[in-house]
């Protein structure tokens, strides 16, 4: 990697973790969102091989524009125009409703470009990872059950891209049915790990 890729990488470290600095995540333990972005780009890049900076930085970005006050135009202005792509690709419509939302993941999954489908399964393999090791304290067995297996439709249909990261999150979901299975008649009680 050049040097200017690297320091546009650091960049958005940077970038991400101060529009995600108040946020915390949903599982039992609050832990601060940046975590969950900087986990995704480690597992892009780790796991499935990746190099390209602009697929990094938009792991990096991938919910800024969807859980912050980011716009397009500030991606744009300090990435470049095929990050921002990436990050819009990878950016869920809240105005929707939550179910329509859900429904177009799984059909514009088989459609996500070669830079958006590592991150979309890195993605999918951490939240599996939280929901069925620290669920949130509000969800129920049933609802948890429901997100793994909608991942796996995600999933699903990107996949025959990069088989290390379809293999990880296939492990992750064949797990988190374990524990949550194991825990159904204690639910919440989950082990860590």
């Amino acid at each position: 990697m050049e040097d200017a890729d690297l320091s546009l990488l650091f960049k958005a470290f940077l970038f991400s973790s101060v529009r995600h600095r108040d946020q915390r995540r949903k599982d039992q333990e609050s832990s601060p969102y940046i975590n969950h972005p900087i986990e995704v780009m480690e597992l892009v890049w780790r796991v499935g091989g990746v190099r390209s900076p602009a697929v990094l930085m938009a792991a990096l970005l991938h919910d800024t524009i969807e859980d912050t006050q980011t716009t397009p135009e500030e991606i744009e202005t300090i990435f470049g125009k095929e990050v921002l792509d990436l990050v819009l690709e990878l950016t869920d419509d809240k105005s929707l409703p939550k179910a329509e939302r859900k429904h177009l993941q799984v059909m514009h999954a088989p459609h996500k470009s070669a830079g958006a489908r590592p991150v979309k399964i890195a993605d999918k393999i951490c939240n599996v990872h939280d929901i069925s090791h620290s669920p949130p304290l509000n969800w129920t067995w049933e609802r948890c059950m429901e997100y793994i297996a909608w991942s796996e439709q995600v999933v699903n249909g990107m996949r025959g891209m990069n088989p290390e990261l379809e293999a990880l999150f296939d492990q992750n979901a064949a797990e988190a049915y374990r524990l949550l299975e194991q825990h159904h008649e204690t639910w919440p009680v989950i082990s860590k790990g």
